[in-house]
């Protein structure tokens, strides 16, 4: 049996904090978007899918600490970030767990349908192939951004609408927001990190564009996001008075002041909204998800 020491960084190691405050919505939105407009109700395969998807980010961020712990142990705070370079946990301990979770995620993608097998399985080759030597997607410009953007957001909402419909429609618009939302998140990244980064020998696209090129493609990419997610709107994919929820959400979450980014970074050029932005999403996907199961009226 593992100590509770021992249990303690394996859980560390899947870094849930930051991957699943984003898999929730994303995969719940993903569902509701597939059921709504047949009046149906989403059913167990949400609940296969959203622990797969929540398995496999944590199967991404696992492998990435295993593979970065020798570039991490050079900065005392990614050091002591990662429990492979802090000697909490051996790379083999890191190793099992990892191919455990990937394992498990696997089995449960399959549960939820063929579909839904097959953009999972494209998921997980995706978030080994990001990190894992000698693929290290994450190493690659450009290849590092589009990975990044598949795999932690557009096959996250995909999974979700593909466990109960295969006609997606005007539904490509909120996954190509999803993924460029994420693709931000990657461009901010690494313009936090260019010069660890540099340190490390990483050639990622920060490294070939240079930060302020990298900065504003990643301004660009939320542009681009919201302008899908107007589209989708206008085309009615989503009921009106999510509007309400959405504004109530973002005003009380704009009387408090927010300093870190999503990382627990302080913020830098707009990271300060990550935060609040993904408690408003969390709050409509849920008010959304608790109308569809009966369980919230909406007048």
């Amino acid at each position: 049996m593992p100590s509770q020491g021992k249990l303690a960084a394996l859980l560390r190691l899947t870094r849930w904090r930051e991957h699943v405050p984003f898999t929730i919505p994303l995969t719940v939105v993903g569902g509701l978007l597939a059921v709504e407009p047949a009046a149906a109700a989403v059913d167990w395969r949400l609940i296969m899918v959203l622990a797969g998807n929540a398995l496999a980010m944590s199967f991404a961020f696992m492998i990435n600490d295993i593979e970065d712990a020798p570039d991490d142990a050079r900065d005392p705070a990614k050091r002591a970030h990662n429990v492979i370079s802090s000697g909490l946990l051996s790379r083999r301990e890191g190793q099992l767990a990892t191919a455990a979770a990937g394992i498990l995620a696997f089995l449960l993608f399959a549960a939820a349908g063929a579909y839904t097998l097959l953009l999972g399985a494209i998921m997980l080759a995706l978030c080994y192939l990001y990190s894992a030597h000698p693929f290290r997607f994450k190493a690659r410009p450009l290849t590092d951004v589009v990975s990044h953007a598949l795999m932690l957001s557009g096959l996250i909402v995909a999974t979700g609408f593909f466990a109960y419909d295969r006609a997606p429609g005007a539904v490509w618009l909120v996954i190509a927001a999803a993924s460029l939302f994420s693709a931000y998140g990657q461009f901010y990244n690494q313009v936090a990190d260019f010069n660890v980064d540099q340190q490390a020998g990483l050639r990622n696209t920060a490294a070939l564009l240079g930060v302020g090129l990298t900065s504003l493609l990643g301004h660009a990419s939320i542009a681009l996001a919201l302008v899908c997610m107007v589209a989708a709107i206008l085309q009615g994919l989503f009921p009106v008075w999510l509007g309400t929820i959405l504004l109530l959400g973002a005003f009380t979450c704009l009387l408090f002041p927010w300093e870190m980014d999503m990382r627990g970074n302080l913020a830098q050029d707009g990271g300060n909204m990550q935060r609040p932005g993904l408690i408003v999403a969390n709050l409509a996907a849920l008010c959304w998800l608790a109308s569809n199961l009966g369980w919230l009226t909406i007048m």
